[in-house]
């Protein structure tokens, strides 16, 4: 399978390297959502419901697709 891309052929080691980096990346945002939630709410006293609902989104979605995988696979 060949892309018109300036760097020729897409193989597995390219598709390896992009779910590492999207996993990697999806952990690292949730962290980031994480402190600043923790930085308003303990020392602001701010309890900010919109990044709550990020959080325990993507929570719920990592552990309904570690699931899946385990069932499926």
């Amino acid at each position: 399978m060949t892309f018109p891309i300036p760097f020729g052929k897409i193989d597995e080691r390219f598709l390896t390297h992009r779910l590492k980096s999207t996993s990697l990346a999806g952990i690292l945002g949730a962290l980031v959502a994480v402190g600043f939630w923790a930085h308003d709410y303990y020392f602001n006293g701010i309890w900010r419901w919109d990044l709550f609902a990020v959080i325990a989104t993507m929570a719920a979605v990592k552990i309904v697709a570690m699931i899946w995988y385990r069932l499926t696979d």
